[in-house]
Order: C-alpha cells, then structure tokens, then sequence
C-alpha cells in the first residue's frame, strides 16, 4: 500500500498564481462490469488545511471512506457528481463514457473553476483546460476527494440496485468481476445493469 499523503501543493500554486477556485475531479467505476460510472469535482477554500487521513478511496476501508467523504462535503466550498449511465458506457465506450461523467460533475458545480485538477493522463475531451496528474488521488489533496466522494456516491447506487437484484452480490462486490458475481451471471444471466459491451457479459448477452 502507498502511505504518500496528499497534499495541497498543487492547488497552492494556483491559488498563489491568483487562481482562487481549483477543482480536483477522479472517478470511481471504471472496470465493473455493471453500474454507473461516477465523477467528482471538489473544490477547497483557498488556503484551506490538508484533511488528516484523506487518501486514495481505492486505499480506504469503507467506514472511514464514508467518514471521510462527510468531512469533503463539510469543508469543500464546492461539490458536482456527474454519472455516465450503463447505456453511455456502452454507446459510447469507458473511456469517453467516463469523460461524460466528469464535465456532467464540473457543470453541476455552482462555482466556475479557474483551475482544474485531473486524475491521470490529459484528457482533451474535457473541453477545458487542465492539469493531468497521473496518480493524482495519491499526491493531490482536491483530487483525493473527489476520489472519495465518487466512490462513496458509487457505492450507495450499488447498494441500492442490490436490492433490487440480490443475486448479484453487487452491496459486496459494487459490480466487479468477483467470483461470485461471475457465477451468479451464469446462473441469471446479465440483468440491464449489467454492461454488455464488457467481456464477459458481451458473450453472455448473445444467448
């Protein structure tokens, strides 16, 4: 496991550059072979403190996750969720699906960016300037939290279509290929949550 704290060192050069508003954004649900994908963009109060324990979601175990999202959402000054559907993923493919998610989550923002944080490579589609960070959620304070919030987001809308399909597992799985997720579309075969441009769901809608 990665220990490396984030920090706001990015965010400090931008606010020093007179860049006052700076939105982190991440994603969470790129590989699950069912769900939504979902983004994030937060931004901080310039001048604002590190959050003590903020670190990648993938890094969190899920209590301190949700604890620490509820701290984001309380200090942040701004917070967007922008979600690609199944359908988009699928019309569109996972990455630029995923690209939706994020420019639905800046535009949900009630303050307009003057900088703009993002986890990994460039990402011209975004349709504004950026700054690529590759493992952002491990160096960069924003985008940390905007890991957090979406994979918390994420998780909730797991929970919920678990109820309604529990033979899916997906409130333990979130719609990873886990093995008991893959036995279970054997057996019931893909349900409309399911992707069907990812293998192997791709091979199992053809019957």
């Amino acid at each position: 496991m990665n220990h490396r704290r984030p920090t706001f060192e990015r965010e400090i050069a931008l606010w020093n550059a007179g860049r006052s508003i700076v939105a982190g954004i991440d994603e969470a649900g790129r590989g699950p072979l069912a769900g939504p994908v979902v983004a994030a963009a937060v931004v901080f109060p310039a001048g604002t403190k590190a959050i003590r324990g903020l670190r990648d979601s993938k890094q969190l175990p899920p209590l301190k996750r949700e604890r620490l999202a509820a701290v984001v959402w309380a200090r942040a000054v701004a917070v967007g969720v922008g979600a690609a559907s199944v359908r988009e993923i699928d019309r569109l493919n996972i990455r630029r699906a995923t690209i939706l998610a994020m420019r639905r989550a800046l535009a949900r923002l009630h303050l307009v960016p003057a900088g703009v944080l993002v986890d990994g490579l460039p990402l011209p589609e975004l349709g504004c300037p950026h700054d690529a960070i590759v493992d952002g959620d491990v160096y960069c304070q924003s985008i940390a939290a905007a890991s957090v919030v979406a994979k918390t987001v994420r998780d909730r809308l797991m929970r919920r279509l678990a109820q309604r399909h529990p033979e899916y597992a997906w409130a333990d799985n979130k719609g990873y290929g886990t093995p008991e997720h893959l036995a279970a579309l054997l057996v019931f075969g893909p349900s409309r949550h399911h992707r069907t441009s990812f293998e192997p769901v791709s091979q199992l809608a053809l019957f």
